[in-house]
């Protein structure tokens, strides 16, 4: 066994300290990111991401594996059902080991390194859970869990005295405080806010991966769209969603397809919005009257609406009344 690990890295604060605890010990780590495409941590879907920020903070290489397809497959039909909301933390959990034991080979490294906590997520940090998870992912005494390690069995690295068991803590339950008070010790300031993570867990995300599903949208094409916007069921077979700030304007106009129809207020400061799906004409009359909605000028008698599909040389305006509110929370997902 050598002192080289990988480490599962996705940019939150435990896996942060994670990796910082073996580099105090002198351990060689590879990053390794694995990515749905979703907007984690509060990324943005464009940018730079949490793990790149972390990887360069910490200085070590990162590897991005690109996980999309699988991914809305195991969101689907999780072996292990889903968490609150939709997701399916154990059957994640099990997949990113059994890649990340997979790569151990190609890049010379022995054993695994993640950030979980005993006791700190209800469905996959259980005890029992986090044995299961290690049993199926076949990692069985080379995943070594720095932040809570004291409080399980020992590892192989541990026996083996690449990694001393002493230096390791033993932190458990759902309170962030000794994390944080780690960060600071480490002077590591920088890092997304504990409440963010997978969107899966958020209601409101959740609810809209539902309606996909339900709809057979859920797919590759879609995911980066669920996770912007306000959203709006139009009919079965279209979505309108309405951009909420400059930024996801900018987002919105970044990810539409060419099949895509966008929105934009002529003559007044308002939402980017992207009708996709099957659009008929009166659809269009619909959706223009939402995004004027969602300004102040929703009072207007009428406003003047831009949309095109594909290239904005193609503009054609519609001249609508905004919608109302019970119109617009009728429609809302």
């Amino acid at each position: 066994m050598n002192k080289k690990a990988i480490v599962l890295l996705s940019g939150g604060l435990d896996s942060i300290l994670a990796a910082k605890l073996m580099l105090e010990q002198g351990i060689d780590v590879l990053a390794v990111n694995f990515s749905a495409k979703l907007c984690m941590c509060g990324c943005k879907v464009t940018g730079e991401s949490p793990a790149e920020k972390a990887a360069k903070m910490l200085k070590v290489p990162l590897k991005t594996v690109d996980i999309t397809k699988d991914f809305i497959e195991m969101i689907k039909n999780p072996c292990y059902g889903h968490g609150a909301n939709m997701n399916p933390c154990i059957d994640c959990k099990i997949y990113m080991l059994r890649h990340a034991k997979e790569m151990m080979d190609a890049v010379g490294a022995s054993f695994i390194v993640t950030g979980e906590v005993l006791g700190e997520r209800p469905m996959s940090q259980r005890m029992d859970a986090l044995n299961l998870i290690e049993k199926r992912a076949g990692v069985r005494g080379i995943l070594l869990r720095p932040l809570t390690a004291r409080n399980l069995e020992e590892t192989l690295p541990e026996k083996e005295g690449i990694v001393a068991r002493e230096k390791l803590l033993d932190i458990r339950g759902r309170s962030r405080k000794p994390q944080i008070m780690l960060a600071q010790n480490f002077g590591i300031k920088e890092y997304p806010n504990p409440a963010g993570g997978c969107l899966l867990t958020d209601p409101g995300f959740a609810h809209r991966v539902r309606d996909a599903i339900e709809h057979d949208e859920f797919n590759t094409e879609n995911l980066a769209l669920l996770s912007v916007g306000r959203h709006f069921r139009l009919s079965d077979k279209a979505r309108l969603v309405v951009g909420r700030d400059e930024a996801e304007n900018n987002i919105l106009l970044s990810i539409a397809g060419s099949d895509d129809m966008l929105f934009e207020l002529k003559d007044h400061e308002g939402p980017m919005s992207i009708l996709r799906g099957k659009v008929d004409d009166g659809m269009i009359n619909l959706a223009a009257s939402m995004a004027a909605y969602h300004t102040k000028f929703r009072l207007e008698e009428s406003i003047r609406v831009d949309y095109w599909k594909g290239s904005e040389t193609d503009k054609r305006e519609v001249i609508i009344k905004p919608a109302g509110k019970e119109e617009v929370e009728s429609l809302r997902l």
